[in-house]
């Protein structure tokens, strides 16, 4: 059994992580809200980019002079995984889940005799995959030293991608993120960048709606050939500032629940601690009565 000093020390060291979660919190809230925005206000512009995209690629599709980024390159040998992750931990389990859908997918990509190259943007999931998968590995990106994360910051990882499938490295890339939903909810997500993917666009009619077609200048194919790779950088800025979100509103709620716990162990501990000095106060006790009467 521990002794009361000991107990002591543990109620204070639990006491002094407990102001540190608290304080973690506090400043996830704080990050989380300009996060949020920054995502949020992201997402038209992607979605909407994506909807043109996916009118065009319709105009094209099956032609021989389609885009290179639209058709592939006519093989699946070569995967290119970009797995997005956070650069620091104490998110719960924000990290290990992006990880553990890259993982899942490069295990089965391999086991179809696949080739697999990796490319990780934060230092988590660079940390968390070259245990396994350290020979599969090409770059290692980090964004640590960034503070607000900007478009020109993420540029230069799509400016690669497409360097590397210009010089014919790879045939599918595919981007591993988290998508923000909710402080506690954060969804992991696997989206192909090449060849480009664009979900059906369902046009509904609606009274008042404009049914208008469009008549685009110059041709579908030459602004393809530019949209395409701007896409891709659009795409990898978007996800990052998803995972930016989604990391703040996990490490929010982690450090809320880490709170909680210190809390209910600095009760169970301060129990102990009352309980074991009453008996010993009770124990003196009876010792010097004892020895009253002896005497």
């Amino acid at each position: 059994m521990a002794s009361l000093k000991d107990l002591k020390n543990r109620i204070a060291s639990v006491k002094a992580t407990q102001k540190i979660t608290k304080a973690m919190q506090m400043v996830a809230a704080a990050k989380l809200r300009r996060a949020q925005e920054a995502a949020e206000a992201s997402r038209p512009y992607a979605q909407r980019m994506g909807t043109v995209l996916g009118n065009l690629a319709a105009g094209v599709q099956g032609r021989d002079d389609a885009p290179k980024l639209m058709t592939g390159t006519g093989k699946e040998q070569v995967h290119l995984l970009l797995v997005c992750t956070a650069e620091r931990g104490l998110c719960g389990g924000f990290n290990s889940s992006i990880v553990k859908l890259a993982r899942e997918h490069a295990n089965k990509l391999l086991a179809e005799g696949k080739d697999v190259k990796i490319i990780t943007v934060g230092k988590k999931g660079y940390d968390a995959l070259k245990r396994e998968f350290a020979q599969h590995i090409i770059e290692k990106i980090e964004l640590r030293g960034l503070k607000n994360i900007e478009f020109k910051d993420t540029k230069a990882v799509g400016e690669l991608v497409l360097k590397m499938f210009e010089d014919e490295k790879f045939d599918v890339c595919t981007l591993f993120y988290a998508q923000f939903k909710s402080v506690i909810s954060q969804i992991p997500t696997a989206k192909q960048l090449v060849p480009a993917h664009f979900e059906a666009q369902e046009e509904v009619a609606e009274e008042g709606a404009d049914n208008a077609l469009y008549e685009y200048e110059p041709g579908e194919q030459e602004i393809l050939e530019t949209l395409l790779p701007r896409n891709i950088a659009v795409q990898i800025y978007s996800a990052i500032l998803e995972n930016a979100a989604s990391e703040q509103g996990a490490r929010m709620s982690a450090m809320d629940n880490a709170t909680r716990n210190a809390g209910e162990m600095i009760d169970k501990l301060t129990l102990s601690y009352n309980r074991q000095r009453q008996a010993q106060i009770t124990k003196e006790l009876i010792e010097i009565i004892s020895g009253a009467e002896a005497l």
